[in-house]
C-alpha cells in the first residue's frame, strides 16, 4: 500500500507534546496531514477590519481591531481593579474587559494606537457588547517578539487565514503551526486522476494546499477551494461506487410473488385502492426484488403516506416466493403497534396454519426483549421452522439465538433509530444476502446527505392517503406571550369536547432520583453554556399540573419509557380505545403510533428536540378525517435561532424541506461514519447542500473510474487518499450499509 510518510508525521514531533494534545483532543487533528486539511474558515483583509458592529453574541469571535482607550476602575472599595479598553475598527466599537490580577499584561501592551486580533466570546453587560479576558495578538510593527505575537509582513501579503480554533488554541497559533508543517505540503499525492485533474482546469494539490492557507490573492483562495471540494467529492465517490459495484457482485434470491398467492390475496380483501404513489414505489420495489443482487432501497414518505402499507406489501411478495420478511422497529411499543396493525390489515391471512386461517396464509409473530419465555420459545421455533413468513421485532430480532428458515427481506423503520452494526447483524441472518428496504418519515442529516450521494436507491411517497387531514401547526411563545399559552389548554379541551383526544409531549420522564444523578453530569456542561435556563419540563409533573389545572376534570394519563412494558402497552390500548382524554408521554409516541381519534398536540420546551423529531412527533394527529393541530410551546425569544427553527417547523409539512434545514444547521455529520450528530464531519470543504452540482458530477467521474478499474490498480494516488479517509472502521462501516 502507497504511503505517504511526509504526512502521516505524528503533529507532536513538528510541534511539541502540549500543543499537539490540544490539537488532538479537541480539534481531531493528529498528523501533518490532518492539519494541512484543517482549512481556514475565512480570511480577515489587511486594512479591511471586521466589521465590530456585525458581532454575533455569544459566538466565539476573531477580530482585528485599534485599541482607542484603556482605562483602569476600581471597586470594593479599591480591593477589585477592572480594565476597561475600548477598541474600533471605523464601522462600530467594542468593550473588552480584564480583571484582577488578568489587567498588568495588557494594560501595559495594549495601549491606544496599537493594533492586534482578539478571540473571545461575545457577551453583553449593562446593554453593551464586551469581550471578557479575550487572548489577544499584537499586529505588524506594534507586534513584539515572543509566543503570542503574530508578524503578518511574514505572511506574504493581505490574506489573514482565521481558523476553526479551541479553547487553548487561538487561530494565530494554529496559523503558526500550520507555518511549521507547510513546506510537507509538496509530498501530498495527488489523488485526481491525471486526465481528469487537467480536463476540469484543477491546480495540483501541493499548490491548492499552499493557497489555501497562504493565499495572495481572492483568485488564490477561489483556486484552493474549488481544487479542494472536488477532491472530498470524488474521494468520498470513489468509496461509494467501489460499494456499489461491490454489492452488484453479491448474489441474492430473486423473490417474485406467485401469482394467486398471498399478496394477490391480501389485495383483494383492501378496502380502498392504492394511491398512485404507493402503486409507483411498490413497482420500484418489486423490480429491485426481482432481481439477483441484493435490493438497497430508502423509503422516504411523508408522516402517514402509507409507507407501512407499501412494505407490508413488499414483505407478502418475499414470503409468496418462499422466504421470509423481518421488520425492524425501535421501540417495544412500535413493534407492538406494527404487529396489531399488520395482523388487523391481514385478518384470516395471518392465522396461517391456525384454525379459521387462510389456506394462502402465514403466520406473524412478535419478537420483544420483554416478552414471557414460553411466547418467546414458541416465536423462535416458528422462526426457524419457517412456519413465521413474517416477523415483527425489536432489537431483539438481532440476538444470536434468533435464526431464521430463510430470510430475504428485512425492513428498518425509522433507520436513523439504529446503529449500522444493528442492521448488519440482522442482514447477516440470511443464507444470502437478504433484500434491505429502510424505511423514514423525515431522513436526518446523514441519510440526506447519503441520498445526495446517491448511495442508496431512494423512492419517495409524497401524497397522503384519501381521507388524511391536514395538520395546523403554531409556535406558541409562552414567556413573551402567557395568554398564548392559556388559549393552548383551551383548544385541547375544546378537541377533547368534540369527542377527540391530544397528546401532550414533554422532554423528561422527571420525579426520580436515578434521572437526577444522570442529569447532574449533564446539568454541570449545561449550565456553563445556558446559566439562566431552567431544566427542561417532566411527564409526571406537568400530568399533575394539568390535571389539577387547566384540564383539571379530563382523563389524564402518562406514558414514558422507564414503564413496564405490559402497563405501556395497557396504557395505549386504553387511549386507542378512547377511554383516556389527554395523553403525557415522552417522546417514546414519536414514531408509528396510531390513534385517528387524537387530534392535537401540545410540545411543551419544544425547543428542546430537533426538527426531524418534531415533524415526527406531529405525524402522530391529523391521522383520521378530522384535521389534526400541533402547538409548538417555548420560552425561547424571538431573535433566537430556536425559534427560527421552530417557526420552519410550523411553516411547511414537506419532510425533505424540514431535512434540508436540519442539515443546513448541523451539518451533515460524518457522511462516512457513525457521528450522526453533526459534531464531526468528514467534509471540511464540501457543504451538501451548497455543493449538489460538484457532488453529481464527481459521482458521473467517479462511476466510470469504478467501472474501468475497480480496484483502482492504475491510480496508487487515488488509492491512498481513500485508504486516509476509509480507516479500518470506517470501510467496514461502508460495506455494512
Amino acid at each position: 500500500m502507497d504511503r505517504v510518510p511526509a504526512l502521516e508525521e505524528p503533529l507532536k514531533k513538528l510541534l511539541g507534546g502540549p500543543t499537539a494534545k490540544v490539537m488532538a483532543e479537541h480539534l481531531d487533528l493528529h498528523t501533518v496531514g490532518d492539519l494541512l486539511h484543517h482549512y481556514p474558515r475565512r480570511y480577515e483583509e489587511r486594512g479591511q477590519l471586521t466589521k465590530l458592529a456585525e458581532l454575533p453574541l455569544d459566538e466565539d469571535v476573531t477580530v482585528v481591531a485599534q485599541v482607542a482607550d484603556a482605562r483602569v476602575h476600581t471597586f470594593n472599595g479599591g480591593r477589585g481593579q477592572r480594565l476597561e479598553i475600548t477598541i474600533t475598527d471605523g464601522s462600530g466599537r467594542l468593550q473588552l474587559v480584564f480583571f484582577g490580577r488578568g489587567i498588568h499584561k495588557p494594560h501595559k501592551e495594549l495601549l491606544p494606537g496599537s493594533r492586534a486580533m482578539f478571540a473571545g466570546k461575545v457577551s453583553m453587560f449593562n446593554r453593551r457588547m464586551q469581550l471578557a479576558h479575550p487572548t489577544y495578538a499584537k499586529l505588524g510593527a506594534d507586534a513584539a517578539e515572543g509566543d503570542d505575537a503574530v508578524d503578518i509582513d511574514s505572511w506574504a501579503g493581505a490574506l489573514i487565514p482565521i481558523y476553526p480554533a479551541c479553547k487553548g488554541l487561538e487561530s494565530w497559533k494554529i496559523a503558526k503551526a500550520v507555518d511549521a508543517v507547510l513546506p510537507s505540503a509538496q509530498e501530498a499525492v495527488d489523488p485526481l486522476p491525471e486526465a481528469l485533474r487537467e480536463g476540469r482546469g484543477f491546480v495540483p494539490l501541493p499548490e491548492a494546499l499552499l493557497k489555501v492557507h497562504r493565499p495572495h490573492t481572492k483568485a488564490d483562495i477561489e483556486d484552493a477551494r474549488q481544487r479542494l471540494k472536488w477532491d472530498e467529492a470524488f474521494v468520498l465517490q470513489v468509496a461509494l461506487a467501489r460499494r456499489r459495484h461491490a454489492d452488484g457482485q453479491l448474489p441474492a434470491v430473486a423473490r417474485r410473488p406467485a401469482p394467486g398467492g398471498l399478496l394477490d390475496a391480501f389485495d383483494a380483501k383492501l378496502p380502498f385502492t392504492l394511491t398512485e404513489g404507493q402503486e409507483k414505489v411498490s413497482k420500484e420495489i418489486f423490480d429491485d426484488l426481482a432481481t439477483e443482487h441484493p435490493m438497497h432501497r430508502l423509503l422516504q414518505g411523508e408522516v402517514g403516506s402509507g409507507k407501512t402499507m407499501v412494505a407490508l406489501r413488499a414483505m407478502l411478495a418475499v414470503v409468496d416466493s418462499g422466504g421470509q420478511a423481518a421488520m425492524l422497529a425501535p421501540t417495544e411499543v412500535l413493534a407492538q403497534q406494527h404487529h396489531r396493525s399488520i395482523t388487523e390489515m391481514m385478518g384470516e391471512l395471518a392465522e396461517g396454519g391456525l384454525l379459521g386461517g387462510s389456506e394462502q396464509g402465514t403466520k406473524v409473530v412478535l419478537l420483544t426483549g420483554s416478552m414471557g419465555m414460553p411466547a418467546r420459545r414458541q416465536a423462535l421455533l416458528d422462526l426457524v421452522t419457517g412456519e413465521a413468513g413474517l416477523v415483527i421485532g425489536t432489537h431483539a430480532l438481532i440476538e444470536d439465538k434468533v435464526q431464521f428458515h430463510d430470510l430475504g427481506l428485512v425492513v428498518v423503520d425509522e433507520q436513523h433509530r439504529f446503529g449500522v452494526e444493528q442492521r448488519d447483524a440482522l442482514r447477516g441472518k440470511g443464507k444470502q444476502p437478504p433484500h434491505l428496504l429502510v424505511m423514514t418519515a423525515t431522513p436526518i442529516p446523514r441519510t440526506v446527505a447519503m441520498t445526495v450521494f446517491g448511495d442508496l436507491e431512494t423512492s419517495v411517497l409524497d401524497q397522503l392517503p384519501a381521507g388524511r387531514s391536514p395538520i395546523a401547526s403554531h409556535v406558541v411563545p409562552a414567556q413573551d406571550k402567557p395568554h398564548f399559552l392559556a388559549r393552548a389548554w383551551e383548544r385541547v379541551r375544546e378537541e377533547v369536547d368534540k369527542g377527540h383526544q391530544a397528546y401532550v409531549v414533554c422532554p423528561r420522564i422527571g420525579d426520580d432520583e436515578e434521572e437526577a444523578k444522570t442529569a447532574k453530569g449533564k446539568k454541570k456542561a449545561e449550565e456553563a453554556e445556558t446559566a439562566d435556563k431552567r431544566p427542561p419540563l417532566a411527564v409526571i409533573e406537568t400530568a399533575g399540573q394539568l390535571a389539577k389545572g387547566p384540564l383539571q376534570g379530563l382523563r389524564v394519563e402518562i406514558l414514558h419509557g422507564r414503564m413496564q412494558p405490559d402497563d405501556k402497552d395497557a396504557v395505549m390500548r386504553r387511549f386507542g380505545a378512547g377511554e383516556v382524554d389527554v395523553l403525557v408521554a415522552t417522546t417514546v409516541i414519536e414514531v408509528g403510533v396510531n390513534v385517528p381519534n387524537a387530534t392535537a398536540m401540545v410540545i411543551m420546551d419544544a425547543d428542546r428536540f430537533g426538527v426531524s423529531q418534531l415533524h415526527q412527533l406531529r405525524g402522530r394527529v391529523g391521522r383520521g378525517s378530522a384535521p389534526g393541530l400541533c402547538l409548538l410551546v417555548t420560552d425561547m425569544p424571538e431573535a433566537s435561532p430556536a425559534r427560527a427553527r421552530l417557526n420552519a417547523v410550523a411553516a411547511t409539512l414537506d419532510g425533505f424541506e424540514l431535512s434540508r434545514i436540519d442539515l443546513e444547521q448541523r451539518r451533515e455529520g460524518d457522511v462516512l461514519g457513525q457521528a450522526q450528530s453533526g459534531v464531526r464531519s468528514s467534509l471540511r470543504m464540501l457543504t451538501v447542500i451548497d455543493d449538489e452540482e460538484v457532488i453529481a458530477a464527481a459521482r458521473e467521474e467517479a462511476v466510470s473510474v469504478v467501472a474501468a478499474d475497480p480496484d483502482l490498480v492504475r491510480l496508487p494516488g487515488l488509492r491512498t487518499a481513500l485508504d486516509a479517509l476509509l480507516d479500518k472502521d470506517r470501510e467496514q462501516y461502508l460495506d455494512k450499509g
